[in-house]
């Protein structure tokens, strides 16, 4: 993990890079979904979007701090692949809310079917 030190009227301000700010931005998403398919290089990466080839390589640049990619020199082109083990923290962080939604929509079906069956009762008795 990567802190900046950032200076501002005397006060120090310390920021880590971690893989939520990375997936924070849907530059940064599409990147890593591109990615996901096939290792590319920044020229590549930089032809699927309509945003300059220095703001794509910042946007790699912070991917990279993050560790969700590895970046390769090979003569005068950089390779990106991506680093999905990486996500597995976003992953184990959503599962808990996975778990909490499924209840939810769980609950919310068992009432439905209670519904359902008043209401078929109710056209039985008519």
């Amino acid at each position: 993990m990567i802190t900046y030190i950032f200076v501002t009227n005397q006060l120090r301000i310390k920021m880590r890079r971690d893989v939520f700010q990375a997936i924070a931005d849907p530059i940064r998403r599409d990147i890593i979904g591109l990615l996901a398919q096939e290792a590319m290089t920044v020229n590549a990466i930089a032809e699927q979007f309509e945003i300059s080839r220095p703001a794509i390589s910042k946007h790699l640049k912070i991917l990279d701090e993050c560790g969700l990619l590895q970046i390769t020199q090979s003569g005068r082109e950089r390779h990106c692949q991506i680093n999905p083990y990486q996500l597995m923290t976003v992953a184990d962080w959503l599962e808990q809310y996975r778990q909490l939604w499924e209840q939810k929509l769980d609950s919310f079906e068992e009432y439905l079917d209670i519904l359902k069956t008043k209401n078929n009762k109710d056209d039985q008795n008519k």
